[in-house]
């Protein structure tokens, strides 16, 4: 490899990774976004820096009303600047439907099934058990090397974030068995949604691929909650769908297409270890803004999870080149801005 190709390929893994950290942030932004907007004034809110919102509304269909309003964004967007990558052939319906049905729509249903069951750290540490099974499918099927790094690098991260959500505390964690199972389901639809994202990577643009996907994702949920009706009702108050929209834009169409984006310049098991940053980012942001402070062991399992991040990229192979989508000039998400 020659000193412009070493070169070329450093900044595409730098890119891949400074993406997924962007997807982490806006991720993490996201359910503290969520906190303000739908906690209720009291005593436990009363040192925010601004007044929480107040707005009520049940978590599945704010899940529903945020894929349709990110469905909606990204394709107006393609409708009015990319119009090319809407096209795609009828056979590729089927996978970008499963896409958006087990590799986004599902993520947040049992995600939110496993917060009910057992609560949110709880489903944070189960959900993060995604990189242990992106390891294992991306080294039997998608050719990716194992290396000592690897391994050690998602071992850090699932510790780390254990660390964060308290599970070696003084009182541990007790996960009552249906939470424990919605729970690892959420860790393999993350994980679904990352190895079908990495095998798309060449094959669609990640505007494409992310567009269709939330379009498969609303459809989804309109079927759970036996049609728009509930979230159409959510959406008539003016206050809730500036919110909704807010929400859509931060935490679904800009994180979820980055990390698209990422998966086309790193591999699979980089990025998910690195989007463990997540729960890490949310607990120092909310350190400042909640008042929920860190003890010791959490402030431990973040370094722990940095150290993860930075390990991944110990890797001595340089992934392939992926082949090339045909897009517009740079200006959106699938050229990394």
């Amino acid at each position: 490899m020659t000193a412009r190709e070493r070169e070329t390929a450093a900044g595409r893994r730098a890119e891949g990774y400074t993406l997924v950290i962007l997807a982490a942030f806006c991720w993490a932004g996201g359910g503290l976004l969520a906190k303000w907007l739908f906690s209720a004034a009291g005593p436990e809110t009363a040192g925010w820096p601004f007044p929480p919102m107040g707005i009520e509304v049940d978590p599945l269909i704010l899940s529903a009303a945020r894929a349709l309003v990110s469905f909606s964004v990204a394709f107006v967007y393609l409708s009015a600047r990319r119009r090319h990558l809407l096209r795609v052939r009828v056979r590729d319906l089927l996978f970008l439907a499963a896409f958006g049905v087990f590799g986004l729509a599902m993520v947040h249903f049992a995600y939110f099934k496993a917060i009910s069951l057992t609560g949110v750290a709880t489903a944070i540490l189960l959900e993060y058990l995604a990189p242990v099974i992106v390891l294992v499918f991306s080294v039997t099927l998608l050719g990716e090397r194992l290396t000592l790094a690897l391994p050690t690098a998602v071992f850090l991260s699932v510790s780390g974030c254990a660390l964060m959500v308290g599970a070696f505390g003084a009182e541990g964690i007790v996960v009552p068995r249906d939470g424990l199972l919605w729970g690892l389901a959420s860790a393999v639809f993350f994980a679904t949604y990352s190895l079908m994202g990495k095998y798309a990577a060449g094959r669609f643009a990640p505007w494409t691929l992310l567009t269709y996907g939330l379009g498969a994702a609303a459809v989804f949920w309109m079927v759970v909650l036996g049609g728009p009706g509930e979230i159409i009702a959510l959406l008539s108050d003016a206050r809730t769908a500036v919110a909704v929209v807010v929400m859509s834009v931060v935490s679904t169409v800009i994180p979820f297409g980055a990390f698209l984006k990422a998966l086309t310049l790193i591999e699979a098991t980089q990025a998910s270890v690195t989007s463990t940053m997540e729960p890490v980012i949310a607990g120092v942001v909310a350190w400042f803004t909640f008042g929920e402070h860190l003890t010791p062991l959490q402030l431990f399992g973040g370094l722990l999870v940095i150290a993860a991040v930075m390990l991944s990229q110990a890797r001595t192979r340089v992934p392939a080149e992926m082949p090339v989508v045909e897009t517009d000039p740079p200006d959106g998400l699938e050229d990394g801005s």
